[in-house]
């Protein structure tokens, strides 16, 4: 069986006290409880529903560990602070790895909840190999998004963001932060845009906007093996659209 290999730039804090579950339960955008069944994958919004972070839980002894970007450690760790008031709840960096890889889940793995095609995830003390997977490929074809690539905070929303799909949110779960307009956009409104996978004929800079008929269509975005995530608006997503100087079609979603 192959090395677990190091998941670089990623965080883990870990979270203790009597209160731990309740208080992630009135701010994330998933339903804590399924920490039972192993890895939820989760976010943090804004008020106004919009995404700010995306992370993974885990149980752990008496406490819940975050599997966050490092770039959005701090962040997090600050709005957590925020919203702890009166709650019994300790808020700390831990010294713990992230290793993950495909195939078989190894002792102390667990499955990633967004798509089959991502493996798993283990934490731990231990040193992973250097990274040799094609992570980005994995991503392409299973159209999952990635933290400062795809999900923009104060600016991405986790519906166009495919968080349904990835198994994200939950929507009987009860109230968390940005829950209001959450459940808006998925009872009351039909989505517009979001994030597809994409045929793409030649390279075009991760962010490039697309164009059809020379007007805006969306964003091109991760790129791989002649396929990438473009954020489109649906409304323009058929036909040939451009992206500097490649050629966007819309691929197969199913």
């Amino acid at each position: 069986m192959p090395q677990p290999e190091h998941c670089p730039n990623r965080q883990i804090l870990s979270i203790t006290g009597a209160d731990r579950i309740d208080f992630l339960q009135g701010l994330v955008s998933n339903d804590v409880a399924r920490l039972k069944d192993g890895l939820v994958y989760a976010a943090l919004l804004t008020p106004q529903g919009k995404y700010l972070a995306d992370f993974f839980l885990a149980e752990r002894g008496d406490a819940v560990l975050l599997d966050v970007h490092a770039d959005l450690a701090e962040g997090v760790t600050r709005r957590l602070m925020m919203y702890r008031l009166r709650a019994a709840v300790s808020i700390e960096p831990s010294d713990l790895n992230v290793l993950r890889g495909l195939g078989a889940l190894p002792e102390g793995a667990l499955a990633d909840p967004r798509h089959p095609s991502l493996g798993w995830r283990m934490y731990t003390a231990q040193k992973g190999a250097a990274p040799g997977i094609d992570w980005d490929a994995v991503r392409v074809a299973a159209c999952v998004p990635e933290s400062g690539i795809e999900l923009i905070p104060d600016e991405s929303y986790i519906l166009e963001s495919g968080f349904e799909r990835l198994n994200g949110v939950d929507f009987r779960k009860g109230c968390y932060v940005g829950q209001e307009v959450t459940a808006r956009m998925k009872h009351k409104t039909e989505l517009r845009k979001g994030l597809v996978r994409v045929a793409v004929e030649g390279t075009a800079p991760v962010g490039t906007e697309i164009t059809r008929d020379g007007k805006p269509a969306g964003r091109l975005f991760t790129q791989s093996g002649g396929h990438g995530i473009a954020y489109l608006r649906l409304d323009r997503a058929d036909g040939d659209l451009r992206a500097g100087a490649a050629v966007i079609r819309l691929a197969d979603n199913g």
